[in-house]
């Protein structure tokens, strides 16, 4: 009779559990890497995000988080997406991404540039997300390193200035704006108040 050992919780259910557990309270990702036992944590979340459903935010979502900070605002799941891309669709991409980050240039195994050295681990990403009505075609699909893909330490990334997105928003439908303006409203609600308040 063969001795089996107890199954060990893998990285997500311990960060599923914990979010849970902590519900409405503002963690640091230090605690978060350390609950998850592993370097992909941040993965990890990003699936608990998109695949689970759950509601867990951060700095782009609310201005008082700082980078590094997360909330699981609530126990209610949003629409999540199920993970669809294929063993062969993620190596039609490295290899036609060349194993290399779509946006900063880091290569698959070295040495990370903007992560203390640690080797760079490539993910697939979608160009436009699906939750925007991207597919897992492999159009739509790019390399992207985990640092990019978590958005921390993304120095090469270039961000449009104000006139830029102003222009965008105004040739947006009434419905889009009011999307963005309710958006803007949640992220940055004490300054709301203030401008309601001039």
């Amino acid at each position: 009779m063969e001795n089996k050992k107890p199954k060990t919780k893998g990285s997500r259910a311990k960060l599923r559990d914990f979010f849970t557990a902590n519900a409405g309270k503002i963690l640091e990702s230090d605690v978060l890497r350390e609950v998850a036992g592993t370097s992909e944590w941040a993965r990890r979340i990003r699936e608990l995000r998109n695949e689970e459903g759950l509601n867990i935010i951060t700095h782009n979502d609310r201005s008082d988080l700082k980078p590094g900070q997360y909330i699981l605002t609530d126990l209610k799941p949003r629409p999540a997406f199920e993970r669809g891309i294929s063993k062969e669709t993620r190596a039609i991409v490295l290899d036609r991404n060349g194993f290399t980050c779509q946006m900063c240039g880091a290569a698959a195994g070295e040495p990370h540039p903007y992560d203390n050295g640690r080797k760079t681990r490539l993910h697939i990403g979608h160009i436009i997300d699906k939750s925007m009505g991207g597919t897992d075609d492999p159009r739509n699909l790019r390399a992207i390193c985990s640092v990019c893909n978590e958005g921390a330490s993304n120095l090469t990334m270039n961000r449009p200035d104000a006139i830029k997105l102003i222009a965008q928003v105004r040739r947006a439908p009434a419905k889009d704006q009011l999307d963005v303006l309710k958006w803007l409203i949640q992220k940055f609600p004490k300054q709301a108040d203030e401008l309601v308040n001039l």
